[in-house]
């Protein structure tokens, strides 16, 4: 990997977690209260991505941000995301990859 890509992977981060950081708890609460709310807020930023030209990789590290973000700094508010919640936790690095796509593949069905 080279250094560019280094430096736009870390440029995405930070602004992914700049992005959950600035939601406001209101907004964060009404998108994980309900499960298929959820699904839809990603599935829409899935689609999002996608338009922008994401590849499905580049959309699956994006979840895996996400998501970490997510387990270490939120409560899961319902049994779906307990369940991916325990899943991220208890998986390696490769296996919450895997999780990353398959969200991202949830998503997809659900647009």
């Amino acid at each position: 990997m080279s250094n560019h890509q280094v430096k736009d992977e870390s440029i995405q981060t930070e602004k992914i977690e700049n992005k959950l950081d600035s939601m406001n708890n209101e907004k964060m609460d009404a998108i994980l209260r309900d499960f298929e709310e959820f699904k839809s807020y990603l599935g829409d930023k899935v689609e999002a991505g996608k338009r922008l030209g994401l590849s499905d990789e580049m959309l699956a590290k994006g979840a895996e941000k996400v998501a970490g973000y997510l387990a270490n700094n939120v409560e899961p508010k319902n049994s779906e995301e307990y369940l991916l919640h325990q899943l991220w936790k208890v998986g390696n690095d490769e296996e919450r990859h895997y999780l990353a796509h398959m969200l991202v593949k949830l998503a997809n069905e659900t647009n």
